[in-house]
Formats: structure tokens, sequence, C-alpha cells
């Protein structure tokens, strides 16, 4: 039994590290800033066209590593952007059923003046182009709606030039709601509240691999709820602090530095789980310290794609208790699946919390070096 049970965590945890790959494979949402002007609606998408032009499904999708296309994926990112510009001018066709351009008196033909691609991409790094999309608007149009495939991952609208301009977040398929040319809907404090849960649990589960399994690391120290709350409690104070701050721009890491850092913090609970034989004192520091870091990754989330400025506070705010939502959704699947059956048995930290820790170690340190020495 006791081996069967070991062999099942390794399975699991395994099939994380093989899931998971460098930050140039990490799926980030695409941006579109929305302008009308003289007759004409223009979209400026900025997105990860590689996984466009493979085919790539990103629905609900972390790591293009995961999708059978992942070798095309890799062909295109080593492209000169000339080439890629050639390619995604190749799928247009495709791309231009898929993401459609509806006014309230009917959908639009679409047409690409243009694709910006970055000069010098960073093979480490996620490459962002720009497709330059426009459309005629039929006369006494007043309003546009984007729909947006799910197939194509997460898309942020701004609409630009107008006053209270509209901003979504689009996923799971569902299109924009109508947006008034003239402009006009900003979103209320409680609408953009509302909006941006979904986006902070949606970058716990499923696209924060790390922070899930920085989070496990503190589940598996100890079965005994007391423990649990004080190191959720000191790390939600901490990330939400320097979430706040990135957020507002008073700090700012680079990501070469945070990320690593964020990587190392997972083996170090991880280790601590192993060596130490109970909660101790400092535990709730250290998990402080690092959850300062996470906070920060969780910042550089949300500088990819901005926050409405008019409802900023709100829209940090619910972004936050998304994160929050995703955390503690983490903790109670692993409460279901092993805390609740095995937690008071005698043998559950000699095997299911150690080696449970000992794979999240591994993976940490795995990222670690992915992330300094092999980046």
């Amino acid at each position: 039994m006791f081996g069967t049970i070991r062999v099942w965590l390794a399975a699991a945890v395994s099939s994380a590290v093989l899931a998971s790959g460098a930050q140039a494979h990490e799926v980030t949402p695409s941006i579109a800033d929305l302008t009308v002007n003289d007759g004409q609606v223009t979209l400026d998408i900025r997105a990860n066209l590689e996984a466009f032009v493979a085919g790539i499904d990103l629905t609900a999708l972390e790591d293009t590593n995961e999708s059978d296309a992942s070798d095309e994926y890799d062909r295109l990112r080593a492209l000169p952007p000339e080439e890629l510009e050639a390619e995604m001018r190749r799928v247009w066709p495709r791309f231009a059923e898929d993401m459609r351009i509806i006014t309230d008196l009917g959908p639009v033909k679409e047409t690409l003046l243009d694709i910006t691609v970055e000069p010098t991409p960073d093979l480490d790094l996620p490459r962002a182009s720009i497709l330059h999309i426009t459309a005629e608007l039929p006369p006494m149009a007043s309003s546009v709606q984007i729909d947006w495939p799910a197939s194509y991952g997460a898309l942020v609208v701004r609409q630009q030039g107008v006053e209270n301009p509209y901003t979504g977040y689009l996923t799971n398929g569902t299109p924009s709601d109508p947006i008034e040319i003239t402009g006009g809907q900003a979103q209320t404090g409680l609408q953009a509240f509302l909006s941006y849960i979904p986006v902070g649990f949606d970058h716990i589960l499923p696209q924060g691999l790390d922070h899930i399994l920085f989070v496990l690391g503190l589940f598996f120290l100890s079965t005994r709820m007391g423990p649990l709350l004080w190191q959720i409690s000191a790390f939600t104070l901490a990330h939400t602090v320097t979430l706040a701050l990135g957020a507002l721009g008073l700090v700012a890491v680079p990501g070469s530095i945070v990320e690593p850092l964020i990587a190392a913090s997972i083996t170090f609970v991880a280790v601590e789980n192993i060596l130490s034989k109970g909660f101790s004192p400092w535990r709730p520091l250290v998990v402080f310290v690092f959850g300062l870091l996470h906070g920060l990754g969780f910042a550089s989330v949300l500088g990819e794609f901005g926050l409405p400025q008019d409802q900023f506070i709100p829209a940090l705010i619910g972004f936050n208790v998304g994160v929050e939502v995703g955390q503690l959704t983490v903790i109670a699947m692993a409460f279901l699946a092993v805390g609740l059956w095995f937690g008071s048995k005698p043998w559950y930290r000699a095997y299911i919390a150690i080696p449970a820790s000992a794979v999240i170690g591994l993976i940490g340190a795995y990222w670690f070096l992915e992330r300094t020495i092999l980046a």
C-alpha cells in the first residue's frame, strides 16, 4: 500500500514537471487596443503569434509544451521577424474567420493592415508581436463587439480615445459586451472588482504552477489547521503588499531576479518540510519573506495587461481576491485528495508528506537552475 501511494504521488507531480517548461513557452493573455476614427474601427492586438500560426488550442493551457504542436511552436519561435510575419499572413484567413468584429448593424470584414514583430526575440521569453487590423463601419453603427474564440486564450480589450472607456477580459469564448463607439462604458467599482476576480483565479488555476507548488509545500508541513492558517495568513499579507506596490509602480524588480527566487522559495519550504519536526517559530516569517517575492510575480502579470485607471483599486482588490480563492482551492483539493483520508495516519508524514515535499523541492531546484544557469 505504501509503495502504491509513493508511486502515485511521484507520478502525479512528475506529470507537473513534464507539463512545465521554459518561460518562452508560458501562455500569456493577448491585449487588444480598440480605436474608432472616421468610420473605421482599428484593433491593435499584441499576442503570441507563434501559438496562433501553429494552431495551438490555448483553452486552459498553461504552457505550449503541453500541446501536440509544441515542435512547430519552437520552430516558429526561432524564425526571424520577416519569416514569422509571412507565416502569420498565410494563416490570416483562418484567423479572420475565428476572430470577428460585430457591430449593432451586423459583422464587418477585417483587413490586416500590418504586423509588427519583435526584431530580436529573446528565446527565453514569449515573443510579443502586434497585429494591426482595421474594418469599415456601417453608417449609423453605434457599437462594436469583439468575438474572440476560446482556443486563442484570454484577451484583454481596452478602448482608446474616448472618455470613460470600456475595458474587458474575455475568456472561454465569451464575446465582449457591445462597446459604445462614443465611450461612456467605464466599469463601476463593483464591476471592476468582480471582473478581475477570475483574472486572479486564472493565474493560480490553471496557469500558476509555481505558485501551486509553493502552496502545496505549505500544506505538506503539517496536518494541523493552526500551522496552515499561520502560513497562509503570512503568505497572503506579504504578497498583498508587494502586489499593490508593484501594481502602483512603486516597486519594480526584473523577472530575471524574481522568477529564480520564486523557484528557490519552493525548494526551501519543501526541504524544511523534510528536515523539520513540525511547525517552527520562524516558519511564518520565512513564508512572509517568500510571499513578498510571489507578490512581485503577481504584479508582473498585471503589468502585462494593466488595470483600469479609473477603477484601479477595486480591480486590484478583485485580482487579489481571485488569487486567494485559487490558493484556497488548491489547499481544498489537496486536503480532499490526501489529507482527509490519510492525514491522521501514523505513516502520513513518512509516506506522503516527505515524498511529496521531496518531489516539490526537486521541481523548484530544477526551475531555479533553468531560470539562472540554463537561461
